[in-house]
């Protein structure tokens, strides 16, 4: 699922490509991604596009008449820009923004049908979108401990939850708990002072350093490499290799159809958390430390 980083950078982009045209038609080419019945699709045409914003990993594009468009990517959910003139949207799209320049393309992979847009009036129906969590890169110190112990939850759920913190998601908690040498499975009211400054400056120094890379990546044109997985990542999607801080191997937890990755070595003292369906295979025979684990393998 593209996060803060990724959906900076196509905010940005979008402000560079199609600020202040006038949108043309806006195509829903895919009924299901659409989940509003009012205001219209067809109200927005001959609208000026005035503001690109984000709510969270949403992204807002906001148009004359206080007209908004909220579109959630989800996991499979991408952006395309199309040069005008362009014929083919392709099988993927689901919905189109056709400015005389170009269009905006929302494509989505997969049968699962889980990106949408909603279009809302006012900034009443438009707040009902905004999960209010704190923006991660802007609050203080103490703003952010505020949101971190409102809830008592493991580190990864409290990263994760957007009516906590904003823009995180899988990918970039499980960097993040790395960067600050912290177990995915500890509790957020559980920290030392030190400790949850370590989270703090984790989270604004892994969210600046990758929204940057991107930005290079992208070289001033639209996103085209949107992933949650990048070779430079230090334990997402990394799994079995060793982690570039200590050599150990990354190591992962799964649940709920989805999983974390985090590094024994740097972040729980060298024991390995239990997964709850290998733990369940292997019970006794689980290794609850990296040397046990290796002695497993030898």
């Amino acid at each position: 699922m593209p996060e803060l980083p990724d959906i900076t950078v196509y905010v940005e982009a979008l402000r560079r490509f199609a600020g202040g045209e006038l949108l043309q038609e806006l195509q829903i080419s895919d009924p299901f991604v659409l989940r509003t019945v009012e205001p219209a699709a067809e109200e927005f045409a001959g609208r000026m596009l005035f503001d690109v914003s984000r709510f969270g990993k949403r992204i807002v594009l906001s148009f004359e008449g206080s007209l908004h468009a909220v579109i959630h990517l989800m996991i499979a959910g991408r952006l395309q820009w199309r040069e005008a003139g362009a014929k083919s949207l392709g099988r993927t799209a689901k919905a189109s923004f056709r400015f005389g320049s170009g269009a905006l393309v929302l494509t989505e992979a997969g049968k699962r049908r889980r990106a949408s847009i909603h279009l809302v009036e006012g900034d009443d129906g438009l707040a009902d979108h905004d999960p209010g969590g704190l923006e991660a890169l802007e609050g203080d110190l103490g703003a952010f401990a505020d949101a971190v112990t409102r809830e008592r939850h493991t580190l990864k759920r409290t990263l994760t939850d957007p009516r906590i913190l904003s823009g995180i998601g899988n990918a970039y908690s499980d960097e993040i708990l790395h960067r600050a040498r912290l177990s995915p499975f500890r509790l957020s009211d559980g920290l030392s002072d030190h400790e949850m400054e370590r989270l703090f400056e984790a989270v604004a120094d892994v969210l600046t350093d990758w929204t940057e890379r991107l930005r290079q990546e992208s070289g001033g044109g639209f996103p085209t490499k949107v992933t949650a997985f990048r070779d430079e990542m230090a334990v997402h999607g990394r799994f079995g290799q060793p982690c570039p801080d200590c050599g150990a191997p990354v190591q992962r937890i799964r649940y709920a159809g989805s999983e974390s990755n985090y590094c024994a070595g740097c972040q729980t003292g060298g024991r390995i958390l239990a997964d709850r369906s290998l733990s369940r295979l292997l019970k006794a025979d689980w290794p609850k430390t990296l040397e046990e684990l290796e002695k497993r393998k030898q």
